[in-house]
């Protein structure tokens, strides 16, 4: 049985990463900083671990002896990068370097799974190849690009098998409500609880994004990690964008109610690309993976579970 060990398996794409490695006969370990994250997941062996302890996650790492491991931990909103650019930079560029001088000094054969981000890639109004200009317009983009500088250093010196994701926006049940649908959603099921009208206090609608289903993000990981691929990037999104307008239109109509929209200032970002489209080809392609499931799916599971 192949072994895989999720870095930051107790946030969001976690759970749904254990059980899609689960479901398909892999042995799951996972680490968190959350000590309490054992109870709540089933996995084959956790450890709660600050990624940022090189110490610990060498031990963790040589313990586990994985056939896999997946790099999730991160601080993963951009909003959280603006407040706190200097904890961004320390999680998601040393806490990778750790994981990757883990496996060096133990001289593994595993292959890693790094998550990134479209927030790489420079602002464009068409779809995103993985030949696009990488410029970040944020500190969290900034990291991700910095974690992939590492990891082609990593794989030209030492020979390791890194692959680098370019995740794009993704949602489902348990995304926390920082993030823009489930904020949306939250709002709507509280007004529509009411049985009353409301208000949804929103950013900027005019943005496009490439939304997809949580669900065929980490089986696309999954997909790629079994993948006998040479290519060492792939975008990975739904391929359909829509204007947050057309979305929040979408949660609206979900309530029994009616719903004024109000744009607050404190919900806009200092700098946001206004479109962001993934053209996932590559990942089509070498892997045979398509999506399943579209953004709509994810709404109505998060709506329903806001409104039991």
């Amino acid at each position: 049985m192949k072994k895989a060990l999720i870095f930051g398996c107790g946030g969001f794409v976690g759970a749904y990463l254990a059980d899609e490695l689960s479901s398909h006969g892999y042995e799951v370990f996972g680490t968190d900083i959350m000590p309490d994250i054992a109870s709540r997941r089933d996995f084959s062996g956790y450890t709660s671990l600050d990624m940022l302890d090189a110490e610990g996650a060498l031990d963790l790492v040589g313990s586990v002896s994985p056939d896999y491991i997946i790099n999730l931990a991160a601080v993963s909103s951009v909003g959280d990068s603006w407040s706190i650019p200097q904890k961004a930079v320390a999680v998601n560029v040393n806490g990778t370097l750790n994981i990757l001088e883990a496996v060096r000094k133990l001289g593994l054969k595993a292959r890693i799974l790094l998550i990134g981000s479209s927030e790489e890639y420079a602002v464009s109004d068409a779809q995103i190849s993985e030949d696009w200009p990488l410029s970040a317009s944020n500190p969290y983009g900034i990291t991700k690009i910095a974690q992939e500088n590492f990891a082609e250093i990593y794989r030209e010196s030492c020979g390791m098998d890194i692959i680098s994701t370019r995740t794009f926006n993704h949602t489902g049940r348990g995304q926390p409500e920082k993030f823009v649908i489930p904020s949306f959603v939250r709002q709507a099921a509280e007004i529509h609880k009411s049985g009353g009208n409301g208000k949804i206090f929103v950013g900027n609608l005019s943005a496009r994004r490439d939304f997809g289903d949580v669900r065929d993000m980490v089986s696309a990981y999954r997909m790629i990690l079994e993948s006998d691929t040479r290519e060492k990037v792939f975008n990975v999104g739904s391929g359909v964008c829509r204007s947050l307008d057309e979305i929040l239109g979408y949660i609206a109509s979900l309530v029994d109610g009616d719903v004024e929209v109000v744009v607050s200032p404190d919900k806009m970002r200092p700098l946001d690309n206004p479109v962001i489209w993934c053209d996932n080809s590559r990942l089509r392609s070498q892997t045979g993976w398509s999506p399943k499931y579209t953004v709509f799916d994810a709404i109505r599971g998060m709506f329903a579970s806001m409104t039991e």
